[in-house]
């Protein structure tokens, strides 16, 4: 049984990561500029991005297929939407399996990365700021994601993350000029950003519970609706492989749907899919 001075570390804000809080701060001024420069194109261009980023890199590829494996396809697509992934800002392939099966691992104990036990600022960006920076450290985090750290492509765009986002950048640059780089990538990365922070955080402090997981786990309707259907967490935890989230009608979850399509066409197969009538099985992480 953890206690409350389990979490209680001061050593957890001992270390500041400078880089990583300079480049917050960049971003948060840029997204802010960017409500100077309304268009339609810019918002559209925006919200397309946003979904190529968040929901097919994160939610898509980085959570339910590089670290779950909720479903099988082809390399050329694995390796696309790991591609996408790096659109978000938040590191590359292995660092972010890597730090989310420890999250599984260690669910809302003191060796969690990013528990709201500590304080729902840790849970939320506490944990990138102040906790031990492994963005680029691909031989450290490798050890966590061996099935990913084998792979010469993975290994490449974990330490050259910031490459694709970067190329990005300088195309909407040459499209639209700076009005649309506000848009489409700094104010389009902190609101991902914020939405996929709200995961590590919201959802293991408000919502509903369906199962009876060990951690502290929710299910929040609101965080699904801006994370393509990550909001349903609960679910998530208890069945951690299944890729499907939302386990009823009414639970939102895009990337389900969009899964379900593929599936259609055959892009996706060996789909894993939980019922709500099954045991959790929340001790299976990947």
């Amino acid at each position: 049984m953890h206690t409350a001075d389990s979490y209680a570390d001061p050593t957890r804000y001992a270390k500041i990561n400078y880089i990583t809080g300079g480049v917050l701060i960049w971003f948060h001024v840029q997204a802010a500029a960017a409500l100077f420069s309304w268009s339609w194109f810019n918002v559209l261009t925006a919200m397309f991005l946003y979904w190529v980023a968040v929901g097919l890199g994160i939610s898509m590829g980085y959570h339910r297929l590089h670290t779950h494996r909720g479903f099988k396809t082809y390399k050329w697509f694995e390796y696309f939407l790991a591609a996408c992934g790096t659109l978000t800002l938040e590191g590359g392939p292995i660092f972010w399996v890597a730090t989310h099966r420890l999250h599984h691992q260690y669910s809302d104990q003191p060796e969690d990365p990013h528990t709201p036990r500590v304080s729902g600022f840790w849970a939320h960006m506490g944990w990138v700021m102040f906790g031990d920076a492994g963005h680029s450290d691909t031989a450290r985090m490798s050890r966590y994601a061996p099935d990913l750290g084998r792979d010469p492509f993975y290994r490449w765009l974990n330490s050259w993350h910031w490459v694709p986002l970067t190329v990005s950048g300088f195309v909407l640059l040459a499209i639209g000029g700076w009005s649309l780089v506000n848009w489409a990538l700094f104010l389009r990365v902190v609101v991902g950003l914020h939405a996929t922070w709200l995961i590590n955080s919201a959802t293991h402090m408000w919502g509903s519970r369906r199962f009876p997981t060990k951690d502290d786990s929710k299910n929040t309707w609101w965080a699904a609706i801006i994370t393509f259907g990550e909001g349903w967490h609960n679910n998530h935890h208890a069945h951690p492989t299944s890729a499907r989230h939302g386990l009823t009608w009414y639970e939102f979850d895009p990337t389900w749907l969009s899964l379900k399509v593929l599936r259609a066409i055959g892009l996706v197969w060996d789909v894993k899919v939980a019922r709500i009538s099954e045991a959790p099985a929340e001790d299976v992480a990947a």
